[in-house]
């Protein structure tokens, strides 16, 4: 559990100061003014919270009164965009507010303005749910959140069903902060989120995929993976990630883990503060083992696992309305998780045109993780790590000697033909074959002869 720590020196950051002159501009004005939701979370927590918000008892048009450069981005609920400079940052002023029905799911379809204690009450989670007067540096809380913090329980404010029904996303928001802050999730609460995990899906996916960004790549990314299958959330929106459990692995340092085991297991390998592509690849980096199963000669097989699991990975990546550059990253990821396994068996070539890849240092983090997570044999990804920062025997990425345009002077038409004898050219190239702009010349007229030869052949 996250022990509860000192704030952090409000003088040493810019935000903090910023979000308490806000502050003490509203209450110089003769309004109430206080700190709100996760940033006095993080605080109680010894945390430096990554935004601060503000609640008041002053309205939108009065807190625009009072701000010059100040944006109503969302002043029918109350809420108001305090602008800073780029240091500071914004702040989000809100008015207290009760909600009325969540028709939609996700907002309420009224707000009335209201008090402090009656603003507490609308909002997901006891720890989420307190407020801080950073002037008179005093905690107030309405919902018990202090007390649920140093027992370690993730608790929903008031009756939780309520609390879901009102936005489903608060059932993934249960998973992420008691995985994040290491809490238990209150058993009334942890049991709405079980009896709800099927709705979840009524939520926008984008909303959805969000909360992935934010869990995996958290140092407890682990925790809220278990926590996803456990509540029954995972097979609402990965259902492919189901066969993994229970499928038995080989090789593996622990031979008694599941498939599902041995992935956890990779997540947790991986180094530092993962980008969300490479711990989303982590997952599904062995998805494809359940459809490529074979039992021959009583030795269960996965050949072409990769190939699946690129299929797999790019329609779970396409569903959840991934970025373009998300999805290539994590399917190429997925798809060459295992290219480096014995590097010094490949030719100089492949190794050279593999490391050369943008996504390299990512792929070897994960080379590096399913070695640890299997055999424990990192020593071909040491080997790979040798070759980058070393380079023997020559640049890894050279420039090309020999062009498109090259080849089209020495009379060759474009076509099919055209790719084929300049990928060869550059293979021979990474080899060390040849060296100069004439080498390469005379290895292209050589390759378009026998080109040329093999298609006027007779069949």
């Amino acid at each position: 559990m996250q022990v509860l720590g000192q704030f952090p020196d409000e003088e040493t950051n810019p935000k903090r100061i910023f979000a308490k002159s806000v502050v003490e501009r509203l209450r110089d004005a003769g309004f109430e003014a206080i700190f709100a939701g996760g940033c006095v979370r993080d605080l109680m927590l010894g945390l430096e919270p990554t935004d601060y918000d503000v609640a008041t008892n002053a309205l939108p048009d009065q807190v625009r009164g009072l701000f010059r450069r100040s944006l109503a981005v969302g002043a029918s609920f109350g809420v108001i965009v305090v602008q800073g400079s780029p240091d500071t940052g914004d702040i989000e002023v809100a008015t207290f507010r009760s909600d009325g029905e969540y028709l939609d799911g996700r907002r309420p379809d009224t707000v009335r303005f209201s008090t402090a204690r009656e603003d507490a009450q609308r909002r997901d989670f006891t720890i989420n749910g307190m407020f801080y007067d950073p002037v008179e540096k005093r905690i107030i809380d309405y919902v018990g959140g202090l007390d649920d913090l140093k027992i370690g329980f993730l608790r929903a404010i008031g009756n939780p069903l309520d609390r879901f029904k009102e936005d489903k996303l608060r059932l993934m928001r249960a998973v992420r902060f008691a995985a994040r802050f290491d809490l238990k999730i209150d058993p009334e609460t942890l049991h709405g989120v079980k009896s709800m995990a099927g709705e979840v899906n009524t939520v926008s996916i984008e909303r959805i995929a969000q909360e992935l960004r934010k869990m995996l790549p958290d140092k407890r990314r682990v925790a809220s993976m278990t926590l996803l299958r456990e509540t029954g959330l995972l097979e609402s929106i990965i259902p492919e990630a189901l066969p993994m459990i229970g499928l038995p692995q080989q090789k593996q340092a622990h031979p008694e883990a599941d498939l599902w085991e041995h992935t956890l297991a990779v997540m947790g390998y991986l180094p530092g503060r993962p980008s969300f592509p490479l711990a989303f690849a982590a997952f599904l980096h062995d998805i494809g083992k359940p459809a490529s199963e074979k039992l021959e000669n009583g030795r269960r097989t996965f050949y072409g696992h990769e190939t699946y699991g690129k299929q797999i990975a790019s329609l779970v990546c396409s569903r959840l309305k991934l970025s373009t550059a998300e999805i290539q990253r994590v399917t190429w990821l997925v798809e060459y998780h295992q290219y480096l396994g014995s590097p010094m068996k490949l030719r100089e070539s492949k190794l050279k045109k593999m490391l050369s890849e943008p996504g390299i240092d990512e792929l070897l983090d994960l080379h590096e993780a399913d070695a640890l997570a299997s055999t424990g044999d990192t020593s071909q990804v040491d080997y790979c790590r040798y070759y980058l920062k070393e380079e023997p025997q020559g640049p890894i990425n050279p420039p090309l000697i020999f062009t498109g345009h090259d080849l089209a002077r020495l009379g060759v038409k474009p076509g099919p033909i055209f790719k084929v004898i300049l990928d060869k050219v550059r293979e021979a190239q990474l080899e060390r074959k040849i060296e100069t702009k004439r080498d390469a010349a005379l290895l292209a007229g050589e390759l378009f002869e026998a080109e040329s030869d093999e298609r006027d052949r007779p069949i």
